[in-house]
């Protein structure tokens, strides 16, 4: 479905993503994991549409996107192909529209319906996520930030993609909320057959949420493989302290004495 061949960006002499190569099949799902700076958000931002790689390839359902500056027909139609969903969904949404407007004017934008199956798709859309229709009715500042967070997964997959993003989708919520929101992605792969591209610092969502784990730092690509091999048995170094910096069970902060 998704396949990335040596992507590479340079803001002048930084490099921030270098020769990153992965494929993520139909239905699959893949982690991006790595400490801020690593690289990770840069590479979902070119998959995106939303920066311009250096160098590299990006191939969408058999189709390489070619680079420069695209229309609106084309830009709608990659949208249909690739949605992201980003940390903050209160920057994200309209903060002055009703969450189910949001969706509508999602749909619209994608697939034009008549006003009755309009009304049908966006509650089965809100549905989908857990939301209902007092909430739908709601601006985004009534809301939690779960709830927010729903409706910003509600309005991408007003899009029906082939692949969601999800970068860091999950980083500002609440450990309940996490766990509610890593469920309803695992339902939606498997109802909807949209394919995941998870970005994240979070090991341990890593191991709810993906098949496949691909570890980045300083922009390069250090391991890659099922998230079992990975996380069970790390192989590089850089791993290896990713892993080892995961509190465990019974773990209590200490204040340094020195």
């Amino acid at each position: 479905m998704l396949e990335v061949r040596n992507l590479r960006k340079e803001y002048g002499e930084f490099v921030a993503v270098d020769e990153v190569a992965f494929a993520l099949p139909a239905r699959g799902s893949l982690a991006i994991v790595g400490e801020s700076g690593s690289g990770k958000t840069t590479t979902a931002r070119m998959i995106a549409g939303l920066e311009t790689p250096t160098a590299g390839r990006i191939t969408v359902a058999g189709e390489e996107r070619r680079p420069g500056r695209i229309g609106s027909r084309e830009r709608r139609a990659r949208g249909r192909q690739i949605q992201l969903v980003f940390q903050d969904p209160y920057s994200s949404l309209d903060r002055r529209q009703r969450i189910g407007d949001a969706v509508a004017e999602a749909v619209r934008l994608h697939h034009p319906l008549p006003a009755d199956a309009l009304r049908t798709r966006v509650a089965d859309l809100l549905d989908m996520v857990g939301l209902d229709e007092r909430q739908a009715r709601s601006l985004p500042r009534a809301l939690s930030g779960g709830q927010r967070q729903r409706a910003a997964i509600a309005r991408a997959l007003a899009a029906e993609p082939q692949v969601l993003i999800l970068d860091e989708a999950i980083a500002a919520l609440d450990v309940s909320i996490q766990a509610q929101i890593l469920g309803l992605l695992a339902r939606i792969r498997a109802d909807t057959g949209t394919a995941l591209l998870f970005i994240t610092h979070d090991l341990g969502a890593v191991r709810h949420i993906s098949d496949d784990v691909l570890v980045m730092q300083a922009g390069r690509v250090v391991e890659r493989g099922p998230v079992a091999d990975v996380l069970g048995t790390p192989q590089d170094p850089y791993t290896q302290r990713l892993i080892a910096s995961v509190p465990k069970p019974g773990w209590k902060p200490q204040r340094r004495t020195a």
